[in-house]
């Protein structure tokens, strides 16, 4: 099975998920540069983006909530 890799599928969008990315980041208490972030322990990683996933979810229940 071929990776996409980590590639954005809307271009357009990459802006809009960096601010989102470093928003999280800010959150969970974890200190994101402009760029390179590969000194990042899995575990930090992997905090920002439990805190963006859990916020899309929230996201989505509102709007299905909001639409009955």
């Amino acid at each position: 099975m071929a990776s996409r890799g980590n590639r954005t599928l809307v271009p357009e969008a990459k802006a809009a998920l960096d601010k989102f990315k470093m928003e999280a980041a800010s959150e969970v208490g974890v200190t994101l540069n402009q760029g390179y972030n590969g000194d990042l322990t899995s575990r930090q990683a992997g905090s920002i983006g439990g805190q963006m996933v859990k916020k899309m979810v929230e996201k989505y229940e509102n709007e299905i909530k909001n639409s009955k």
